[in-house]
């Protein structure tokens, strides 16, 4: 039985040391597939280092790091007193979606409008950056229609989804106490269904100052450089019957 695994980098454009991290996993490694951030500091240094891979390339949608491309005063319910985007941690610790459909709906086709910008392209598939709000997800799904696009969704209950026809498990495990990656990839593929593809989603990159300042996660994003770009990575897959997908084979 062929299993089919799909691997994607988020975060492209996060920062530099980010961009560095998952070009290694690009052109040493597994990586088939990248996810852009396009608001982010770093964003023109990320897309100019993967140009020319034989990539799926995506958009990342991001609502809760940096400033929007939106002026801050159309989307209030997205941004604090100074401009900036509500933190991840203002996701999580509110009791109600506090999202305005009509004010992400906006974001959302800014940096739909910026990726086609940076890359001459609409992207290969459409997402978001996980954050809890059913508003932003709406949103997501209202823009990838008017435009078209291969939209990649997120499961809040651990089932599958459909991308396109496909039947497609989401797994997501860095944020775990005592995470490897490895293990994960390994319990993942022994369990993995002939019918469903199953979509690990990394983190991979190095570290610098901009991404200790701002993100909670950061030595797992080394640990998965280390397995994407390992031989043994490669030699392990090669011997478990795995077909390694990207999203424009969706």
């Amino acid at each position: 039985m062929t299993k089919r695994l799909l691997f994607r980098a988020d975060d492209l454009g996060y920062s530099e040391a980010v961009n560095y991290g998952i070009e290694k996993t690009i052109k040493d490694g597994l990586i088939k597939s990248v996810g852009v951030m396009v608001n982010m500091p770093a964003t023109d240094h990320g897309v100019q280092l993967i140009k020319g891979y034989d990539i799926a390339v995506g958009l990342h949608t991001n609502i809760c790091v940096e400033t929007p491309l939106t002026d801050p005063s159309l989307i209030p319910s997205l941004v604090d007193e100074k401009g900036h985007f509500k933190t991840s941690q203002e996701f999580r610790e509110s009791k109600e979606d506090f999202v305005v459909f009509e004010e992400v709906v906006l974001e959302i086709e800014a940096q739909y409008h910026k990726f086609v910008e940076l890359l001459g392209r609409q992207p290969d598939y459409f997402e978001g950056h996980a954050v809890m709000s059913a508003n932003f997800f709406r949103g997501l799904e209202y823009v990838a229609e008017k435009y078209n696009l291969k939209y990649s969704g997120f499961s809040m209950d651990g089932r599958p989804i459909r991308i396109g026809n496909t039947l497609v498990k989401i797994n997501l495990e860095a944020m775990l106490p005592h995470y490897d990656p490895f293990d994960m990839v390994k319990r993942i593929v022994n369990s993995s269904q002939e019918d469903c593809v199953q979509l690990i989603v990394f983190h991979p990159g190095y570290i610098d100052d901009y991404l200790m300042t701002n993100s909670s996660l950061t030595i797992p994003r080394i640990k998965e450089v280390t397995f994407l770009t390992s031989p043994q990575s490669v030699q392990w897959l090669a011997h478990q019957a795995v077909e390694l997908l990207d999203y424009r084979t969706l």
